[in-house]
């Protein structure tokens, strides 16, 4: 897989990112639960476990259906996490039985829904960086301030793909153009979902290779209202408009190319298209072209030569795409 593109022309910082337990430390920003209904929501902390392992062996420990088990994000294998999962009420016996070396229930209350994909604010981040020159401390919250301002560009990260990056590619695309048959849908979901991914990300890298100093805004872009949660299309981009931009109240989006999905339109269509993969039979979506972390904390030991950030993202973003922002 290429090197990202990213929009400022930093020159690169070294220091070593580990993604372990003690390293990588991901917390979900939970909803508003309503407190009462037929599904009891847990709050799970697990570590080297990735969500699927997660919704296994709650399945079989429980003696449900995976399909019954509703959870909110993806979260990764190599790292200490903590997300929300709900269970159908009618199994609380079998939730109280319930124990497990790597995993922790840390609260439960009840909710009207299941939970899908979605169902939160955000994700919050605690990450060691080593190897770290005292020197380098100054640029690294310059360049995190810089982000926060402008936004970083909102990649998938290289986890999504996992390690057989060009094989899984490949794969979706016979399963695509050839009705390659799987058994394993589950499977079959995630290597097209891989697909969509990667034409997003070399569409979101065309964009930002055109941009400078700021992501260029073009006519047709397909934009979301980050309060009211809306796609719209504006006619022509007003000084209102990029002032909302600015203002982190609007953003660009970008297609993940599908059934029934948003194409943008004029300037922006003519890049778009050219990642617009249109026998794809799944849902089409939009995603954020940018997102901006919030920055809660930086601080440095000098004896370990370690900076800890704790930072906040937008869902579906990779704090791993903000450490490689920082870096190169």
């Amino acid at each position: 897989m290429n090197k990202r593109i990213f929009i400022q022309n930093y020159k690169k910082i070294d220091f070593k990112f580990y993604q372990n337990i003690d390293d990588f430390i991901v917390k979900e920003e939970s909803i508003d639960f309503t407190n009462r209904g037929n599904f009891i929501i847990l709050k799970i902390q697990k570590q080297k476990l990735s969500t699927w392992d997660l919704i296994d062996i709650l399945a079989k420990s429980l003696k449900i259906y995976e399909n019954e088990i509703g959870y909110a994000g993806l979260k990764d294998k190599n790292a200490t996490t903590t997300q929300y999962i709900s269970i159908p009420r009618k199994y609380s016996k079998e939730i109280k039985r319930f124990k497990h070396s790597k995993i922790q229930i840390l609260e439960t209350c009840l909710h009207s829904t299941k939970l899908n994909i979605g169902d939160l604010k955000g994700n919050s981040f605690e990450i060691n960086l080593h190897e770290v020159q005292e020197n380098d401390i100054n640029t690294i919250q310059k360049r995190l301030k810089s982000i926060s301002k402008i936004g970083m560009p909102n990649y998938f990260g290289y986890q999504r793909f996992g390690k057989d990056y060009q094989q899984n590619l490949e794969k979706a695309r016979k399963i695509i153009y050839e009705d390659l048959d799987m058994k394993d849908h589950k499977l079959k979901k995630m290597l097209i979902s891989m697909y969509q991914s990667d034409l997003f990300n070399k569409c979101l890298a065309y964009r930002v290779k055109s941009s400078h100093e700021t992501f260029k805004l073009l006519s047709g872009d397909v934009f979301l209202d980050l309060n009211k949660n809306k796609f719209f299309t504006p006619k022509n981009i007003s000084e209102a408009m990029k002032n909302d931009f600015i203002n982190h109240k609007i953003v660009p989006t970008g297609l993940l190319c599908g059934k029934k999905a948003f194409k943008s339109l004029y300037e922006a269509r003519e890049i778009e298209i050219k990642f617009d993969d249109m026998y794809i039979q799944e849902k089409g979506l939009r995603r954020a072209f940018l997102a901006f972390p919030k920055i809660k904390s930086i601080s440095y030991d000098k004896k370990e030569s370690k900076c800890k950030l704790i930072f906040s993202l937008p869902k579906a973003s990779y704090a791993t795409v903000l450490i490689e922002n920082i870096s190169f």
